[in-house]
């Protein structure tokens, strides 16, 4: 489980002064309706090192929902942080603590979400408003658990655009024990537009990120927001301590085979996408026979594998047919293939 078990206080110093790469310095960001246990399966056949984070599970659902249902993940995925949403601190305390015992290796707590349901909820990016909860909010999971406890946030909210509101914001919730802030390196602006504009119209200022590093070397800062290449990552580690990919690690997957070697020095001999394929349809049949899990709720996590190859549409049509829904998974692979060998490049 790599840095599972340390506290935050004890993994920042061992990242900061050791030669050995921040368990921060690649990752997956959490996505809702994206980062289930099955893509999170998925991207770990593609890199061995990346951090893998769940989607948004908020404290409500954890204390009067079905646990297993929210928090069941594979052995595999390791590492693996759970990330929660809230603003009750005992009820993140409580969720924290059950995140622990099911094994994950990080908390982490959103405050960079921007949806108005969530608004509605008083958390997410709003609670970037309110430092003196989210530290209370950390204080509370930190005295709770013994894994790090982070914290994922914007630069800002609405039109507030100076450095100095996200330079407080840290400043105060570092004070309260967390010493790992993934910085999705926008605004997020709470009326008016959607989540996925969001994502796109506020602008990226990653120089604020670079000034957080600069001005708290002893925190562990990673950047977020409009990465998509290798030659980018390497312009943001020259600067901090790691960067979170989100939607381009889901619609271009095989980018993250590349990510050991690149980003850890790790040269491991490389899976092909056919076994990389090959794996996840045998992992369709098992969660189908242990949980009934339709192999279409797995496989369209990897629609993205073939980007970019001759065929790679009429692949993705054959793997997100669902008349094809009693065929065995390795069935759906051979015609998949058999498909991809006629058809035109897409």
């Amino acid at each position: 489980m790599g840095y599972c078990r340390n506290t935050s206080r004890e993994v920042t110093d061992q990242t900061v002064s050791s030669s050995r790469p921040s368990p921060w310095r690649m990752s997956v960001a959490p996505m809702m309706d994206w980062t289930d246990r099955h893509c999170r399966y998925f991207h770990r056949l593609l890199s061995r090192h990346a951090l893998l984070y769940t989607e948004m599970v908020t404290t409500g659902a954890l204390i009067h929902g079905n646990v297993p249902r929210h928090l069941d993940f594979n052995r595999q995925e390791h590492p693996v942080a759970l990330q929660l949403g809230g603003s009750d601190t005992s009820e993140l305390a409580q969720s924290a603590r059950l995140g622990e015992q099911w094994g994950y290796d990080e908390i982490n707590l959103n405050c960079g979400c921007p949806s108005e349901r969530v608004q509605r909820g008083s958390f997410g990016a709003c609670l970037m408003a309110e430092p003196a909860l989210v530290a209370d909010c950390v204080k509370a999971m930190v005295d709770a658990v013994s894994v790090p406890v982070t914290v994922k946030h914007r630069i800002g909210i609405d039109r507030i655009e100076s450095y100095e509101f996200v330079r407080d914001f840290v400043g105060a919730v570092s004070e309260a024990g967390c010493n790992v802030f993934l910085i999705h390196a926008r605004n997020a602006w709470l009326k008016g537009i959607s989540p996925k504009e969001n994502r796109e119209l506020p602008p990226l200022r990653y120089e604020f990120a670079h000034q957080l590093k600069r001005e708290f070397p002893h925190l562990v800062i990673a950047v977020n927001g409009g990465i998509k290449t290798t030659a980018q990552v390497h312009e943001q580690l020259a600067q901090v301590d790691g960067v979170m990919v989100g939607r381009e690690a889901y619609h271009n997957p095989w980018w993250l085979s590349q990510w050991d070697e690149a980003f850890y020095g790790d040269a491991h001999s490389q899976e092909t996408r056919e076994t990389i394929e090959e794996k996840m349809a045998d992992y369709m049949v098992r969660v189908a026979a242990e949980h009934g899990t339709p192999w279409a709720s797995v496989a369209r996590h990897m629609l993205g594998l073939r980007n970019g190859l001759p065929g790679a549409r009429r692949w993705r049509q054959v793997w997100s047919d669902h008349k094809l829904k009693d065929l065995h998974p390795r069935e759906v692979m051979a015609l998949a293939h058999r498909e991809v060998a006629h058809a035109d490049p897409a």
